[in-house]
């Protein structure tokens, strides 16, 4: 038997949960399709390694859905000052500044993918199959045909990547991508502090690439060490130990004491692009859609504007009688997050390249702009809503609007 849906997304994690959730309560037939079972969670259990920096506009569309209360009664750690710095060039954003009581959130992303499944269940039109895995994806072009590995077979009018950066269903597809490595990684350190929880975020710019704090929860924090594959190799290959030693003689002293270090991990820097978002019957969201440079964090808030975009066309498109996998519809989508995303993504990518350098003419001038940056304050709020997510095109869900009539 082939079980017929309007949409079938591809991927449950964070992305593609919010896909999910954000058509609940809709008429459209949704599954969702994810391989991985996240652990579930204790208070007890260390921080994830994996922590992102929710935006305002993130969390507008989580508690719209229902899932923002999984994410606080889990755990979380609000930042309302975010400082960004290089010898001469400083400048401080604060929420009080534009009268919010935060500039974002740090969540681990584990803690962000429970919230979202966790209300899953609660939408009479959405079937979660997890775990469950793909042996084939037949696409003739207009629909879609997935055969599972427990034998089901499953018909999508729309079919939803939100499989990642190597995302299969992208490639089944053959729709391609732009791509290049920046040729550094970072190192994530999880360490214990003997600051207890701090509601600053912090990033500093020296010559071997950028150092940044995330604060976490009780007296423990995340650090992200940008430097060249080889001595991301050394470090990560040292005793924690020794670690803590090179992390205490390289960050500065607002750093903190560091107690010890917990964990470590690593990952290449990368820009990568989809050349187009849509087929027919097919939507690219996510890292399936383009992967970021972390230096701000966007990654997972720009995927989840994502989520919310294509929900907003694909029910309005049904309400109005229109076939939700039809290209112009999707079209529609493409229009309202391409650009969107690629304007984010060439500023990382200024941003980034023209502080990793010690070419003296530009160090002067982004020194110059920190400065200016903390003395005009109407250019330092218009830079601080953009890191909230509170500029440009927003998607309804993402300004705290419902998509259904309630």
């Amino acid at each position: 038997m082939k079980e017929q849906f309007d949409v079938v997304v591809v991927g449950g994690g964070m992305v593609g949960s919010a896909v999910a959730c954000c058509l609940g309560g809709s008429e459209l037939k949704v599954a969702v399709i994810e391989a991985q079972v996240p652990e579930a969670f204790s208070s007890e259990q260390p921080h994830d390694l994996r922590v992102s920096a929710l935006s305002i506009a993130s969390k507008n569309i989580l508690e719209t859905v229902g899932a923002w209360e999984g994410v606080t009664s889990r755990r979380y750690c609000p930042f309302k000052r975010m400082r960004v710095w290089e010898t001469a060039g400083d400048t401080t954003f604060n929420s009080d500044d534009i009268r919010y009581p935060e500039l974002g959130y740090i969540v681990e992303n584990r803690i962000t993918q429970l919230a979202l499944l966790d209300r899953l269940p609660g939408f009479d039109n959405i079937e979660l199959l997890m775990p469950q895995t793909i042996t084939k994806i037949n696409y003739d072009g207009h629909a879609s045909e997935l055969v599972l590995a427990d034998g089901r077979v499953l018909q999508a009018k729309l079919l939803v990547a939100a499989d990642g950066g190597q995302s299969r269903v992208r490639q089944a597809v053959g729709l391609g991508v732009t791509s290049w490595d920046y040729g550094q990684h970072a190192l994530v350190i999880y360490i214990e502090t003997a600051y207890p929880q701090q509601d600053i975020t912090w990033q500093r710019f020296v010559s071997s690439g950028p150092q940044a704090f995330l604060p976490l929860t009780g007296n423990y924090g995340s650090i992200v060490w940008y430097q060249s594959p080889d001595e991301v190799r050394r470090l990560q290959a040292l005793p924690y130990e020794q670690l803590r030693a090179e992390l205490v003689a390289a960050f500065p002293d607002c750093l903190g004491e560091v107690k010890q270090v917990l964990g470590v991990a690593s990952f290449p820097l990368k820009r990568q692009h989809a050349q187009r978002y849509v087929k027919q019957g097919v939507a690219l969201v996510g890292d399936a859609a383009h992967m970021i440079n972390p230096l701000a964090g966007q990654g997972v808030n720009i995927g989840l504007l994502d989520a919310a975009a294509l929900a907003e066309i694909l029910v309005d498109a049904y309400q109005r009688g229109k076939d939700i996998a039809d290209l112009a519809v999707l079209q529609r989508y493409e229009a309202m997050r391409r650009n969107e995303n690629l304007k984010m993504m060439t500023l990382m990518d200024v941003f980034y390249r023209s502080f990793s350098n010690d070419i003296l003419p530009l160090k002067l001038l982004r020194n110059l702009g920190l400065g200016l940056a903390q003395r005009i304050t109407p250019a330092r709020n218009k830079a601080m809503k953009a890191a909230m997510g509170l500029e440009g095109r927003l998607p309804k869900l993402a300004r705290g609007e419902h998509l259904l009539a309630r």
